[in-house]
């Protein structure tokens, strides 16, 4: 199947540069609104037959523009959560930001019992990810679009797709409505076609400088 995971639009969370992870989340901003809507100009010309979003709000209304085209319901799905910053939650200086994602790309690197502080190990990140993953490839669509978010697209995509290094996926950034785009399934694997670091609307609404930290270059200690 083809699986296009889209990390949401901006957040005032993201223009604060803030770890913000817990349910239900900031809603988007008007840019945020905007990123959203233009996802169809690019994702309007798949055939997608399923759409999947996580509880936090900004998945949501992410997805909706594109639930709407193609008449869809967004299902969502908890598993797709952004990881848990813990005792990091809502801090935005560089050393909180600097323990989380390298925290993240640990578990990239097949750490994956390395625990975020306060939060979740990478064991539990990315079986929760999986299920959802796998829910998405057995319901017999061809195409899904999965809205989650930046942390944990990037360390889940190290983890799990084996042409994406962990290297790669730190340095790589992931911008709002950027997307990483496999083609697989569970069993046999899945294989980057694309990642698309840059908002997928275009540069008009492509603003890195306040995508907060999720989708920030890292340089990777494996």
């Amino acid at each position: 199947m083809r699986l296009i995971l889209v990390r949401h639009g901006q957040t005032s969370s993201n223009v604060g540069g803030f770890l913000d992870t817990e349910r239900p989340g900031a809603d988007l901003t008007g840019l945020g609104r905007e990123q959203a809507a233009k996802l169809i100009d690019v994702l309007g010309r798949e055939p997608i037959e399923a759409i999947y979003a996580s509880t936090l709000v900004r998945t949501q209304q992410t997805a909706a523009p594109l639930a709407e085209l193609f008449g869809l319901q967004t299902q969502v799905r908890d598993g797709l959560r952004e990881i848990s910053a813990g005792e990091l939650e809502m801090l935005s200086d560089e050393a909180s930001i600097r323990t989380y994602l390298e925290t993240i790309f640990a578990w990239g690197a097949g750490k994956l019992e390395v625990r975020m502080p306060g939060g979740e190990t990478g064991t539990e990140v990315f079986d929760r990810y999986d299920e959802v993953i796998a829910e998405a490839a057995g319901s017999g669509a061809g195409t899904a679009v999965v809205v989650s978010h930046g942390a944990v697209i990037r360390s889940w995509a190290a983890g799990r797709v084996d042409n994406i290094t962990t290297d790669y996926a730190g340095w790589r950034p992931l911008n709002n409505t950027g997307a990483v785009i496999l083609e697989g399934d569970p069993g046999t694997g899945w294989h980057a076609l694309d990642w698309e670091g840059e908002a997928l609307g275009g540069p008009g609404v492509d603003t890195p400088a306040t995508d907060g930290p999720a989708g920030e270059p890292v340089d990777v200690d494996q």
